[in-house]
């Protein structure tokens, strides 16, 4: 039986395959952390499952899947049957495209989602959304946030529960390590991931939730739906 697998403050986890894939990194690890049998197959190979794109190891098949999800996010549709705005895969992963693969496999079943602009917010208004991000961020349910310069969105790192008051875990794909996210950083724009400091987009949970019906087959091609709204 696969067992799950998790990320904490202090833990490595895979390092993005590719410049333009930090946001397609995040988004598989997310599907790792909600979806064991997947995480095995990224870690040993085993079991194989339809639609595994090929790799003789863990790095191989982390990067394979990368580009598995660039080509959802990027491409004209996201989600099953969900019209895409196409966007440049060499401007990276576009915050619209990981949405839709946050809610059709990559986080818990029925999350939903929605992107949030922060590079404008005053020092009031960013601490407030900080305050939400900690709140609607929940076991199973990461949030991406997009950082830059004070002048473009550069990089993307995946947002998870923290263990402390007004503190999140946040996952570098840049660096592979998990460290700490507080407020004040936020708030002060100093967040030092990867070099990049100034907060721009996040995508985070809604809080709210919908029914949606899987197939029992499991498969590397994105959500298992059949059926729903």
């Amino acid at each position: 039986m696969a067992t799950a697998y998790r990320l904490r403050a202090g833990d490595t986890g895979p390092v993005q395959q590719s410049p333009v894939t930090c946001g397609s990194a995040c988004l598989t690890v997310a599907r790792m952390l909600v979806d064991s049998v997947f995480a095995s197959w990224v870690r040993t190979g085993s079991p194989h499952l339809p639609g595994s794109p090929e790799g003789n190891s863990e790095a191989e098949r982390f990067a394979a899947y990368e580009r598995v999800v660039m080509r959802r996010t990027n491409g004209l549709f996201a989600g099953p049957h969900r019209v895409n705005a196409p966007w440049p895969r060499a401007l990276g992963t576009p915050p619209w495209g990981a949405k839709r693969e946050l809610e059709f496999g990559a986080a818990t079943t029925g999350t939903r989602y929605d992107v949030m602009a922060l590079r404008q917010l005053s020092d009031e208004s960013l601490r407030d959304a900080f305050d939400h991000l900690v709140d609607v961020v929940a076991e199973g349910e990461p949030g991406l946030l997009y950082v830059g310069s004070a002048h473009l969105p550069r990089h993307v790192v995946l947002v998870l529960p923290g263990d402390g008051d007004r503190v999140l875990d946040v996952y570098d794909p840049g660096t592979g390590r998990v460290g700490h996210l507080r407020r004040d950083t936020v708030v002060e724009r100093r967040l030092g991931l990867s070099g990049w400091q100034v907060p721009w987009f996040a995508v985070q949970p809604t809080g709210h939730r919908r029914v949606r019906a899987f197939s029992a087959s499991p498969s590397l091609n994105g959500a298992r739906m059949t059926s729903g709204a």
